[in-house]
């Protein structure tokens, strides 16, 4: 193996086995979760991109619309909304990237056919190993992190095109390297694809630091209901339906502001509650560490990681609110 890349045995035969899914067959299916982020998007292009270095054709799907603040990675404009692709088609090969687990691949799995095979490429700890070949390393940064590894593994040398997603889904899903999981092999792989000429600078800003008005609009609204715990521990900020509607942002303008509750200081875990126009709500948690927000997370049938997780509620705001500050106070006694 690579230098620098893990080299256990068991994430070599993983490597091997997921190289291996890809050479046989001729035709894929490339899907990641409902409203996919920097790194499921990115994911689902890297996938593609190495694909087709192999000679084999695929289609890209998802569910939800690709992020517009995403639309200057090089092939976003092939990945096709379900409702594009006729229903009868069926794919009996499919390739899952950055889905914690098979339902957040969402309605697609409709498209899927009878006893197809699927590969399932992931970095979420909670991830159950829904594929018939799973590609899993729960300690990596990012989904893409485990792509390029396939891709050294492959022997294949990358360029500016698949350089950039790759960038962009360590930069998404590290907080702009901030996070803990931004490792010696993240910096590495960082440093490697700055070498290929992508400007790292430029993606940075692009992506970490320009607001549109809509999501400064939704920001004032979301801060002005910022709540706290008694203790202080534990802040939250609810986002009503009405809300995006009066300041005309969508949800991805949602991306982020949940950092503003975690990060005040003597904050352990923050918190975004979101309601959806179908009335269920959603809610995001980011942790210090003092809690496992993912096993939080689980138990309301959701999931992610130990400082980052979220999961749906078909229940009230007022509801919600009271059931995972409730659950989150505890975890912090515990």
């Amino acid at each position: 193996m690579t230098a620098g890349m893990p080299s256990f045995p068991a994430y070599a035969g993983q490597l091997d086995r997921a190289l291996a899914f890809m050479q046989e067959g001729e035709h894929y299916l490339i899907v990641s979760h409902v409203q996919p982020d920097g790194d499921a998007i990115s994911s689902t292009l890297v996938t593609a991109w190495l694909l087709a270095k192999l000679g084999k054709t695929f289609v890209m799907m998802n569910e939800s619309a690709v992020p517009l603040r995403l639309g200057y990675l090089q092939g976003t404009s092939h990945i096709q909304n379900m409702n594009e692709v006729p229903e009868e088609i069926r794919f009996d090969r499919v390739i899952a990237v950055d889905c914690a687990d098979y339902k957040r691949i969402g309605l697609i799995s409709e498209r899927f056919a009878p006893g197809c095979e699927l590969l399932n490429i992931d970095h979420h700890p909670t991830n159950d190993h829904f594929g018939t070949v799973n590609l899993i390393r729960a300690d990596a940064a990012a989904t893409v992190e485990i792509l390029y590894d396939l891709i050294e593994h492959a022997g294949i040398s990358l360029d500016v095109e698949a350089g950039t997603a790759v960038y962009t889904g360590l930069l998404t899903d590290t907080g702009g390297f901030r996070y803990s999981s931004t490792s010696p092999r993240v910096m590495q792989i960082a440093s490697a694809i700055l070498m290929l000429g992508v400007s790292g600078h430029l993606l940075a800003e692009h992506l970490l630091e320009k607001m549109t008005k809509a999501q400064l609009l939704l920001l004032q609204r979301g801060l002005a209901n910022l709540t706290f715990s008694s203790d202080n521990r534990i802040a939250w900020i609810t986002v009503g339906h009405a809300d995006l509607a009066a300041t005309g942002a969508t949800s991805e303008d949602l991306e982020g502001l949940v950092n503003y509750a975690r990060n005040v200081e003597g904050v352990d875990v923050g918190m975004l509650f979101k309601e959806a126009a179908d009335g269920c709500v959603k809610v995001s948690l980011r942790s210090s560490g003092a809690a496992n927000v993912s096993a939080i997370a689980q138990t309301f049938g959701g999931g992610g990681h130990v400082r980052a997780a979220g999961c749906r509620l078909d229940m009230s705001m007022t509801d919600a609110v009271q059931q995972i500050v409730q659950a989150v106070s505890e975890a912090l006694k515990a």
